[in-house]
């Protein structure tokens, strides 16, 4: 047994549908994933080759509430995949990739925009913007086992129960398999490493006191109030 000079802080997990927790090793979000939403962002929404940034691990939290974060005044919505990992490894073939799929959920990649879009400005990491405390709302995590591999289905976010995102799953320039597999290239991919899969066009600010409606078919819908 490790003799740790202080107390070892807890895993990071989620809950998994019908009882459980999914422990969280890492996080990995793909960017401009959907070409509408590409477009909205300012770049062109041709094919390229994926691109990657991190998110903490226990960014990822299971709640109603999203706390508005400090030193921002323009927080955006953005409605995405969640894909949890079984196992891992490195140059993982596409066709083998979905082996090791545990399962999917729904969650929110909550960004400081206006601090990322100074990061942008100045050639620097996104951190600031998206990996803040909080910054993860999900939902359950829904097993392989019982949903299978969904590929197809609506994408949606509602604020105050107006319709701000909308898309579906196909519209995914990079696909879950082709996300893994590139993935492994570049890092090793272990069990507990999660997958956010970008997210639909209609990203806009939410303010204290309004209530995100995030919902993919077949995963349920995720409430949650910004407080």
């Amino acid at each position: 047994m490790t003799d740790f000079v202080i107390p070892a802080p807890p895993t990071p997990s989620i809950p998994v549908a019908g009882g459980g927790a999914f422990p969280v090793r890492r996080v990995y979000c793909i960017g401009r994933n959907y070409a509408a939403h590409a477009v909205e962002m300012g770049h062109d929404p041709d094919r390229e080759p994926p691109f990657f940034f991190q998110k903490n691990p226990d960014n990822l939290y299971a709640s109603d509430t999203f706390p508005y974060p400090a030193h921002t005044s323009d927080v955006h919505h953005e409605v995405e995949l969640l894909v949890a990992l079984k196992s891992g490894g490195t140059n993982i073939p596409v066709d083998k990739a979905l082996d090791h799929v545990w399962g999917y959920g729904v969650a929110l990649d909550m960004t400081r925009r206006d601090l990322q879009g100074e990061a942008k400005k100045l050639g620097r990491p996104w951190e600031i913007g998206k990996a803040f405390e909080l910054s993860g709302p999900v939902g359950p995590v829904h097993p392989v086992a019982k949903i299978g591999h969904p590929d197809a289905g609506r994408v949606e976010l509602k604020v105050n129960g107006d319709v701000r995102q909308e898309g579906d799953m196909n519209q995914m320039i990079w696909k879950v398999p082709e996300m893994i597999s590139y993935l492994s290239e570049y890092f090793e991919l272990q069990a507990g490493d999660v997958i956010l899969s970008g997210t639909p066009s209609g990203v806009g600010a939410v303010q204290r006191g309004d209530t995100m409606e995030a919902s993919i078919d077949g995963l349920g819908t995720l409430l949650v109030k910004v407080v």
